[in-house]
Parts: C-alpha cells; sequence; structure tokens
C-alpha cells in the first residue's frame, strides 16, 4: 500500500486496514486439527501422559491434542455412548479389553486401529508384545487398539522390610509356600501390621493362578477356540491355594485384598512389606524417596508347574474413533509421534505399562533396571511368542463375571464361607453368566 506523500499521522480509516494487515499476517491461515483425547489414567501415570501431549502441541502447529480425564471406565463409556448419539466424539477413548475384545470392536462409531496403521507412518512399526497375545489383538494377530496401557501384575517387596527381619538375600521367594515362611518372620519382625496385601483378588488368586501355574483358566484354551463356549472348573489347586489364602489372612500375615487404591498407597508409604499389583504402579513408587523397592514375579506352585509360566497381559488401549478425515489423519500423526522411540522409552521409564514398541524397549537404558529387581526379565518374555496358556482369554460377559469372583473371593477371605464352596459357587454362577446373551 502506497501512502500519500507528505502525509502524517494515519487517518483513521488507514490505521484500521494497517491493523488488520498485521492480524492477518500473525494469525495462521486456519487454525489446528484438535485431537480430543479421552482416558481414565490417574495421579503420577496422568501427568506423566499429560507431559507428553503438552510436549507434542510444543512440537508443532497443525494439531492441538486436548486431554478429558473421567475417574472410572464406566463414567468414560457412558459419555462415549453420549458423544456417539450427538456425532460429537472423541478422537481417542482409553478402553479396557475386558476379555471381550469383539463386544468393543462390535462399536459402530470405532474403527480398528490396524486400518489406521496401514495408512499411516506407522505401518512398519514394530510393537512390543508378540501379535499371538489376545489382549487388544484380534483372531488374526492385528491390533485392535494402540497398545499403550498394558500391564502384568508383579510382587512389589519393600528391601528395607526383608532386611529389618534379617531375610537373606533381601527378596521374596517364588513359591507360595516359602513366601509364607517369610511373611510369618517380617510379621514378627517389623511388618506386623501389613506383611501382605493386593488390590488384584480376581487377577492373582484365580486368572494368573493358571497362567503362573501353566494351566488353562477355563475350557476352550480359554475361550480362544472358534468352537464351543468356554466354562469354570476350579480343580484342588484354586481349593487348596485359596485355602492357604483364607489362612494367610486369618493369622494376619496378609491384609484382606481390597480393590481400591488404599493398597497402593500404604505399599507407597513402606506400610507394607509385599504387594502384588499391577506394573502400572512403577513410575509412582519410583518418584517414592523413602520407598526402597524392587519387582518379582508372582509366586507358583512347584508341585503344578516346574517353572512358573507368566501372567496374563491386561490394561487398556487407545481405541480409534470414527471421525472425519482431518480429525483421523491428526490422530494418526498424534499416534506416530507417541510410537517414535524417545517417547515410547520415556512412557515405559515413567509409568511401569509394558513398553509399545521394541526400539522403546532396546532403547531403556540398563541403568533403568539396576533398582527394579527382575522387572526387565519379566518384561523381556512378553516380545516373544507366548506359550498357549498364557496367551490371554476371550470370554463372554467376562465384566460380569469378575465382578461376581470378586465378590465371592471377599466373601471367602472374609471367613463366611470355605474354599471348596467359595468355587463351586463362582465356576456355577460364572458357567451360566457366559451363557447369558
Amino acid at each position: 500500500m502506497n501512502l500519500p506523500s507528505g502525509s502524517g499521522a494515519l487517518r483513521p480509516g488507514v490505521r484500521l486496514v494497517w491493523a488488520l494487515v498485521a492480524a492477518f499476517a500473525v494469525t495462521p491461515a486456519w487454525a489446528a486439527t484438535e485431537v480430543p483425547v479421552w482416558h481414565t489414567l490417574k495421579g503420577h501415570n496422568a501427568e506423566a501422559f499429560q507431559d507428553l501431549i503438552k510436549a507434542y502441541n510444543r512440537s508443532q502447529s497443525d494439531v492441538k491434542v486436548v486431554a478429558r480425564a473421567f475417574d472410572t471406565p464406566e463414567a468414560l463409556d457412558k459419555a462415549l455412548g453420549a458423544a456417539a448419539q450427538s456425532k460429537n466424539l472423541p478422537a481417542l477413548a482409553q478402553i479396557g479389553d475386558s476379555h471381550t475384545l469383539e463386544d468393543v470392536a462390535r462399536r459402530s462409531y470405532v474403527q480398528p486401529f490396524h486400518v489406521l496403521q496401514k495408512s499411516s507412518a506407522m505401518k512398519n512399526t514394530r510393537w512390543f508384545v508378540s501379535s499371538d497375545n489376545a489382549f487388544v489383538h484380534d483372531a488374526k494377530g492385528q491390533l485392535m487398539a494402540f497398545p499403550y496401557m498394558l500391564e502384568i501384575p508383579v510382587m512389589y517387596y519393600n528391601q528395607d522390610a526383608f532386611k529389618k527381619a534379617n531375610l537373606a538375600p533381601a527378596v521374596p521367594q517364588r513359591t507360595w509356600m516359602e513366601l509364607q515362611g517369610q511373611l510369618v518372620t517380617m510379621a514378627n519382625n517389623g511388618s506386623r501390621q501389613c506383611p501382605l496385601t493386593s488390590d488384584l483378588p480376581v487377577s492373582i488368586n484365580l486368572e494368573n493362578l493358571a497362567a503362573v501355574n501353566n494351566q488353562f483358566y477355563a475350557s476352550a484354551d480359554n475361550g480362544l477356540k472358534a468352537k464351543g463356549l468356554p466354562s469354570f472348573s476350579f480343580d484342588s489347586t484354586y481349593v487348596r491355594h485359596l485355602s492357604l489364602m483364607i489362612s494367610w489372612v486369618r493369622s494376619q500375615i496378609m491384609v484382606r485384598p481390597d480393590a481400591g487404591m488404599h493398597s497402593i498407597e500404604r505399599f507407597s508409604k513402606g506400610e507394607c512389606a509385599v504387594l502384588m499389583s499391577s506394573s502400572s504402579h512403577i513410575g509412582e513408587f519410583n518418584g517414592q524417596r523413602k520407598l526402597n523397592y524392587a519387582v518379582s514375579g508372582l509366586p507358583y506352585y512347584p508341585e503344578v508347574t516346574r517353572k512358573p509360566g507368566n501372567p496374563f497381559v491386561s490394561g487398556s488401549g487407545l481405541w480409534v474413533m470414527k471421525t472425519p478425515k482431518p480429525v483421523t489423519d491428526a490422530t494418526a500423526a498424534f499416534l506416530g509421534w507417541l510410537s517414535q522411540p524417545e517417547q515410547a522409552s520415556r512412557w515405559y521409564q515413567q509409568t511401569g505399562f509394558l513398553p509399545l514398541t521394541q526400539a522403546a524397549f532396546d532403547a531403556t537404558p540398563a541403568s533403568y533396571y539396576a533398582k527394579l529387581g527382575q522387572w526387565r526379565d519379566l518384561v523381556a518374555v512378553y516380545s516373544g511368542k507366548a506359550v498357549l496358556t498364557a496367551q490371554g482369554f476371550r470370554i463372554h460377559n467376562y465384566p460380569a463375571i469378575r465382578s461376581r469372583f470378586q465378590q465371592i473371593l471377599d466373601s471367602a477371605l472374609s471367613g463366611q464361607q470355605p474354599a471348596v464352596t467359595a468355587l463351586n459357587m463362582a465356576s456355577t454362577e460364572a458357567n451360566k453368566l457366559v451363557r447369558q446373551r
């Protein structure tokens, strides 16, 4: 624009034109594509995820990821249903597999992750967890969700509590009966209030009692066979084990399992010697300066198996919703960034979720594992082919079954019924629920 010669102060109209020119010069022609992500992460892990989102948003200007946290998976699921009705879906949602993968995959507003992967920069990514693992994989081994929050149950132990009880070496035994002897010793030498606790009663005492002892959890190869409905039949190993757990609660070497966060908080504060829980607490525990802890595998029965097997993978993934193409493309860009070794390795080390990719596992230095006991070995096996009993399980109506199992176990561990009665009831009711439509 040429100003008239000899002009002094700009006239009001000219000043307005220049202001508009300046505004357009610094404002993008279009806003960044928004990628809403819904999740149920808590505490430390939620903060770690939010930090990654902030880093991604700073790294470029085309995509803006916006996270929304929900208190429970049920609250998120309810909101998803409403969002589908109003056609205002998020781009990504954290949903647990719940061992009923098809129930999620059949939703009209969900698209399989492997479809998005094939049309993006992630198509050649080497994911860490083997494709023969049934968790978030379909029958063909294809990923149905971005495998971001996968976890396994482990045994955490407070090394100071073991040393205080003069247990050498200061590590828990891997057999249930030898562990019992250690718990008695610790109860008598400083850990009386809480020798052992857990927040996963069904996972530890039913599901993974099978997997770690290299046994099937349900018939029809844990429900993975194409033909035949799976069923439950809890044999003498389960009766023996639950009877042992009842005796541990009665003799106060185990605090009755609590499905809430109380057990996690007690171990984090150093009040409990041993905790059986999800690996996803590793990052939180690493942040506790006064907690001298390490990680071991779950116990097993040598009378049942010569060497312990691997527990089932559990947790959740980020499921991709059906959204307009610009949002879908932006979602793929964000997930591709999370998959890069630097970000994926950071997530693994900061949380305790299983590595997202093989590159993330390979990029993790030996120093990270220095104080974590068996953690590296416990993780490494999941990149290889899983034995049939540890590939996972697929059971219709399993959320309702698990809820009932938890009620029955709580009743038994409270001393209200013997192990054999509780387990007979559990199998009978579960087999009815499997057949409910």
